[in-house]
């Protein structure tokens, strides 16, 4: 009995992750120099299922606008989703910068800004200044080709492309119905792929662990304990405080959605990348009662415009570089890069380290924080990139329930059965469906 328990366990894609991270920390501390050497496997992983995203992300979005059969509902939908994320990045932004400035984790550390070698930053330093301004963003926004984009798997413009593509199809009616069905079963083959994909999973985890704590060390943990602690302890109070209410105002529970995600958490904790569990979280919140059209509108371009995690990450990490440098900020100095991290923190798309690269956009549009304080962070970046990666998992998760119960199209009975059962991705028993879920047009009406 209890061999047929520990079997069924064992079984379970969480079980499994949770012993790779513990056996992946455990090797990294013990065997560092082999630990060093597993990130290929982490990074294996990442890459398997990044290959499927962009035509993942494209059959979502096209499919679930197209089947609207109203261009004015999919612009409804995807003014109160940007409406959702912009309050959801501010919020986190402000908690971030209240809590660096209460804890300080920074001061102390006296570091002169010259005697800091910038060259390990170059890379990120000029990824920034490819960023450019508020326009150069909308305008990479539009790829200079389709092709070209869906080979780089740039997120941004595959996003704009399709929903082009989809008001295009939504406006030719039942003409294309024929494509959009096949479009459909296309996605499903996808998600069988991402199903033989999820298998390699813990072996991910346990390379990308490995890699962390065998190149950083333990020891990291505790020179930068204070950022780190306090980093983990605002996402986590982000997490329950913040997004629990919103959710309890949705009617449903975060602890119980929690734990029906728990297989993609761990995935993302591991990985330090939302990307490796794009595809499930999409199945998922299909199966927890959300139509096709707003999980596929919502969640991919959350991926994008709603990183939270990223959000509070970018504010402490800013103002502790200059606490360590002794750079007095006044409060007008943070409101402006408050209003920096606005436009800064948009565009991460879930990429491993993306957060990096946008703060070093935001230091060096301050001109008053050095981009070479960077440094301080680099030994210590991977293990603040796992929180803030799983902060921005949770996030969009939320924002695609939260759009979907403001435009009335989730059905709540199903939503509470789901999260009840607390069913994974992959089971083969069915999730009931106790009552279908009308397409947006008619609940609207």
């Amino acid at each position: 009995m209890r061999s047929t328990f520990i079997g069924k366990s064992l079984s379970k894609l969480y079980v499994q992750v949770l012993i790779a991270i513990v056996a992946g920390i455990a090797l990294g501390h013990f065997m560092p120099d082999l630990g060093a050497q597993l990130k290929p496997l982490g990074d294996l992983f990442i890459k398997l299922i990044k290959m499927l995203l962009a035509p993942i992300i494209f059959a979502s979005i096209v499919v679930g606008i197209a089947r609207m059969n109203n261009v004015h509902e999919a612009g409804r939908v995807g003014i109160k989703a940007v409406l959702y994320f912009e309050v959801a990045s501010t919020l986190a932004l402000a908690i971030g910068l209240v809590v660096v400035n209460v804890f300080q984790p920074g001061v102390g550390m006296n570091i002169d800004p010259a005697h800091i070698d910038g060259s390990s930053v170059e890379t990120y330093a000029k990824r920034a200044e490819q960023q450019g301004g508020a326009f150069d963003f909308i305008l990479n926004m539009v790829p200079n080709s389709v092709v070209g984009a869906f080979a780089a798997g740039e997120m941004l413009p595959i996003i704009f492309f399709s929903l082009l593509f989809a008001i295009a199809l939504a406006r030719a009616g039942k003409p294309v119905e024929p494509f959009v069905d096949m479009l459909d079963q296309f996605l499903q083959g996808m998600f069988g792929v991402v199903r033989i994909a999820m298998y390699v999973a813990p072996l991910g985890a346990f390379g990308g662990m490995a890699f962390t704590v065998g190149k950083y060390g333990i020891g990291t943990l505790a020179s930068f304990g204070q950022l780190i602690l306090c980093l983990y302890l605002t996402s986590a109070v982000f997490i329950v405080v913040g997004l629990g209410i919103v959710m309890r105002a949705c009617g449903l529970s975060l602890f119980k959605f929690m734990r029906y995600i728990k297989d993609e958490l761990l995935v993302t904790l591991g990985t330090a990348s939302t990307e490796a569990v794009l595809p499930q979280m999409l199945v998922k919140l299909e199966k927890l009662g959300i139509p096709k059209p707003v999980v596929g509108l919502v969640l991919p371009t959350g991926y994008a415009f709603n990183a939270d995690g990223t959000a509070i990450y970018l504010t402490m990490a800013s103002i502790f570089i200059a606490q360590a440098m002794n750079i007095d900020l006044t409060l007008w100095d943070q409101l402006v890069l408050l209003g920096v991290l606005l436009f800064t923190s948009k565009g991460s798309a879930g990429v491993a380290g993306a957060g990096f690269v946008a703060l070093a956009a935001t230091l060096a549009s301050m001109h008053k924080i050095p981009v070479e304080g960077l440094v301080l962070l680099l030994g210590v970046d991977r293990f603040l990139n796992e929180a803030r990666a799983v902060t921005n998992l949770v996030g969009n998760g939320v924002a695609t329930v939260v759009v979907a119960r403001w435009e009335k199209a989730i059905d709540m009975r199903q939503a509470r059965a789901v999260l009840d059962r607390g069913a994974a991705f992959g089971e083969e028993q069915p999730v009931p469906v106790l009552e279908p879920v009308a397409p947006i047009v008619q609940m609207q009406k």
